[in-house]
């Protein structure tokens, strides 16, 4: 068994208890699907507080290249975090530039062990903040008994990075525009944190997606056959959201070669399209998903 794996195992049997070189530390288990093998990859990382968020540091122990954790996450931002009891979904977003060093130098003040590790390699090693997603006003936290449930937790996730991108955008525009005329305009250091909510929300919804088309909707429609044209409807929106996920990266990955108008305007159509998506599905789908329980529970004795 590697040293890693113990320190899980004994992390899960003891609500987050550790001893060894980690007794006494705040320690967090993070899960990240591998960016070659698509499998999940969990680690023990120390961690830091600041404010309301959860900080991790790609130290590497002071090594010359990153973890592999850390490029798992650049592939898949949707990560899986525990500590102590708790198990959370967060969206991994690492930090740039000048918010990247003052988070280090926060670090730093209450760790200073990754001083020394940032002292003895070259690389500047990345703070990668764990960003959950804050439900709307009126939402709150849904409680999972029923498919139609899950649907809409998995709704209300997607609403909020769609949220996240919209308010990271402006604030990039923001900036932008309090250094505007300005000779040398600095970076704004948004360019990771849209990326990462971004390719959040399409990963998965595609993920939601191709689940509905293989498995949910052929099992509905059977049972179902007088809603025919809904399960029509609905394969063909989900062509029509893959094409909007597509324009909505590109669209992204051009914010600063845009007028802020028209990127505007071209994000809240977006927006505005997806959502609708979703709330057909849910008038669609609710109705016919409440009384599946979720999880499936055993299946029956012969």
């Amino acid at each position: 068994m590697s040293f890693n794996q113990s320190v899980i195992d004994e992390f899960r049997a003891n609500q987050g208890k550790v001893g060894g070189p980690f007794e006494g530390g705040d320690l967090l288990l993070l899960t990240t699907t591998g960016a070659r093998s698509g499998e999940e990859r969990t680690v023990p990382l120390g961690y830091v507080r600041h404010g309301g968020e959860l900080l991790v540091i790609g130290s590497n122990l002071g090594g010359p290249k990153h973890p592999d954790w850390y490029h798992n996450l650049l592939a898949h931002p949707l990560v899986t975090v525990e500590i102590g009891a708790e198990s959370f979904e967060a969206v991994a977003v690492p930090a740039e530039g000048a918010h990247r060093d003052r988070l280090f130098a926060q670090v730093v003040a209450s760790e200073p062990g990754y001083g020394a590790y940032q002292e003895s390699t070259s690389r500047v090693l990345p703070v990668v903040a764990l960003h959950t997603s804050d439900p709307a006003p009126g939402e709150g936290p849904v409680e999972v008994r029923s498919l139609a449930d899950q649907l809409v937790d998995v709704h209300v996730w997607l609403r909020g990075q769609l949220r996240h991108v919209g308010a990271e955008v402006e604030e990039h525009f923001a900036r932008a525009a309090a250094h505007e005329g300005e000779e040398a305009v600095p970076a704004v250091g948004l360019g990771l944190q849209i990326r990462q909510h971004c390719l959040a929300f399409c990963q998965t919804l595609e993920f939601h997606h191709t689940g509905e088309d293989a498995h949910v909707f052929p099992a509905l429609a059977e049972r179902n056959p007088h809603l025919k044209e809904v399960f029509e409807r609905l394969r063909t929106e989900h062509l029509t959201v893959a094409r909007l996920q597509q324009e909505l990266s590109a669209l992204l990955a051009d914010i600063t070669g845009t007028d802020p108008e028209d990127f505007r305007r071209e994000l809240a159509r977006m927006s505005s399209e997806l959502n609708a998506h979703l709330d057909y599905e849910e008038e669609s789908l609710l109705p016919l998903l409440a009384g599946i329980p979720f999880p499936p529970g055993p299946p029956p004795a012969a």
